[in-house]
């Protein structure tokens, strides 16, 4: 064979192939020690969201063992100013690995335990989207159940909404089947939007057919309402589910602001977090803690735990307008009933907190004094609807005192969310009768960064303190709450028309008008029966 013909032969350059393959193979196999590196375990994965929920799946459990078996650790973490959070002052919104939070058990709280299997059913939703969700969480009376308004004792009637759910959401929902309502965190609106779109057409309406349909959706989510876009009666894996879409930053700044009070309203109550962001993370601890403020500031120097999650639980339904009786859209006594049946979820999100504020303790003599008691409560007590007579306090929960001192609740008012706040100094500039050239200096004080380091520490002046000792507080902060709230409330209300399949939005409404009247019926039978 000639030396041209054997160049061109494909045997040929199949043999030299391998054999440079082997050869190559053994010599990187026989380098010197100098050039290995350390051996790296590897794992299967079958996709990437399967392993970025295995990964929060492990978060979770190495967070519950620290919390029971290194106190150590979380008491050195803790680091009180004279409001309680240091971090609060130098907080990043613009991180991205978990290392970067204040600390390794930062934000535990945040994480409810559910049973196993429902959680699996919860996450295995998720995996039939295409479309990357970097954060989610399931939250409503499908994933923790409400306290029922009637004292019937008769078992429940409510017809499941689900066409073949998984046993295990049938056996949660052993109380009666309940839709389960997720919200989607996602970094880029439109894109997302695009793959949805192409992959689950039928979830939306009929705007999916106008030109540039996911440019379209996208601009209608982010500019009316509260930058949610939900798709409502959807029907994944047998199971009914009503799931809205935010992009990160909007989700992130209303945690941290509290421009609408929409979002920041649902996670201030517990919810079921399946993947988790450390921006979302961090920008929800703050929420939390601005919750927790608020309500101190509507509260008297005594008061219950039910009394507070009350009111922390009630302020995103301050002004919205599904709670006008007028509208029947919700249940009048949903707050009542949410805290009833959820007393060791709120525990759970706001005693590590409470322990860490400065002005605000448990005055009751039967509250634990080790590390973690909380959690291991909400643990003890996790179902739909626990019975409260075994939760540590009753149905009242335990008795807190604050200090009512000035100085400290104006700290606190200087540490409420800026676009909150700024409609609280407004509403004092015009009862204090300050005139512009007064007020503005007070708002520059007032400002969280400043040029020169980055931040500021965030303490109250004169002008909080005396906002603070207003015998009017609790009133006026309300009327702010209610003004937050309802113009994005009745936003959403309206672009749900619209972007709602409308068969299924009259549906939903004329369900919840139905449940809202039996209650009312209920309550009116059992006074009759009362009178009689």
């Amino acid at each position: 064979m000639s030396t041209f013909k054997l160049a061109t032969s494909p045997t040929f350059h199949n043999l030299l192939g391998v054999n440079s393959f082997f050869l190559a193979s053994t010599a990187w196999h026989s380098r010197p020690a100098h050039f290995r590196r350390h051996p790296i375990s590897r794992r299967s994965l079958s996709s990437t969201s399967a392993f970025r929920d295995e990964k929060q799946h492990v978060s979770e459990q190495l967070q519950d063992s620290r919390l029971g078996s290194d106190p150590k650790s979380q008491e050195s973490s803790k680091s009180k100013s004279d409001d309680g959070h240091d971090w609060e002052d130098t907080a990043d919104f613009n991180i991205s690995t978990f290392a970067e939070l204040p600390h390794k058990t930062f934000g535990y709280n945040q994480h409810i335990k559910v049973n196993e299997d429902f959680k699996e059913s919860l996450r295995q939703i998720l995996w039939q989207f295409k479309a990357p969700i970097r954060y989610a969480f399931a939250y409503g009376s499908g994933v923790f159940g409400q306290k029922s308004s009637s004292s019937s004792s008769a078992p429940s009637t409510d017809l499941s909404p689900h066409p073949h759910p998984p046993k295990a959401v049938e056996e949660w929902q052993k109380g009666g089947g309940k839709i389960i309502d997720f919200i989607f965190g996602v970094t880029h609106t439109q894109h997302w939007h695009s793959l949805n779109l192409a992959q689950h057409p039928g979830h939306y309406s009929g705007l999916k057919y106008l030109p540039y349909s996911s440019a379209a959706i996208s601009g209608i989510q982010d500019s009316f309402g509260a930058g949610v876009y939900f798709n409502p009666y959807i029907t994944v894996n047998g199971t009914m589910i009503k799931y809205g879409v935010v992009n990160l930053s909007t989700l992130s700044s209303d945690l941290s602001a509290w421009n609408t009070l929409y979002l920041a309203g649902r996670l201030q109550k517990p919810v079921k977090i399946l993947r988790d962001d450390p921006r979302m993370r961090l920008a929800n601890q703050v929420n939390l803690l601005s919750a927790l403020r608020t309500a101190l500031l509507m509260l008297p120097e005594q008061f219950t735990e039910r009394e507070l999650y009350e009111r922390i639980a009630g302020l995103s339904y301050m002004g919205d307008p599904r709670m006008n009786t007028l509208f029947s859209g919700e249940n009048p006594n949903k707050v009542s009933n949410i805290v009833g049946a959820q007393l060791p979820g709120f525990r759970q999100l706001y005693v590590p907190l409470i322990e860490n504020l400065p002005n605000l303790t448990f005055s009751d003599s039967r509250t634990p004094r080790e590390e973690g008691w909380e959690k291991q409560d909400a643990i003890r007590n996790t179902g739909t609807t626990p019975t409260l007579s075994d939760v540590l306090g009753g149905s009242e929960g335990l008795t807190l005192q604050q200090d009512m001192d000035p100085i400290k609740r104006g700290n606190m008012v200087r540490r409420l969310p800026s676009a909150f706040r700024g409609k609280l100094y407004y509403k004092y500039k015009s009862q204090f009768g300050l005139p512009g050239s007064a007020f503005d200096p007070i708002l520059e004080a007032a400002t969280d960064e400043d040029a020169s380091s980055g931040f500021k520490k965030r303490q109250g002046g004169e002008f909080e303190q005396r906002i603070a000792a207003q015998g009017n507080l609790s009133e006026v902060v309300g009327d702010c709450v209610r003004k937050t709230v309802a113009w994005p409330a009745a936003g959403q209300t309206i672009k749900g028309i619209f972007t709602g399949v409308l068969g299924r939005s009259w549906k939903y409404a004329r369900e919840k008008r139905k449940k809202t009247g039996e209650v009312k019926k209920k309550v009116d039978d059992s006074k009759a029966k009362k009178a009689e």
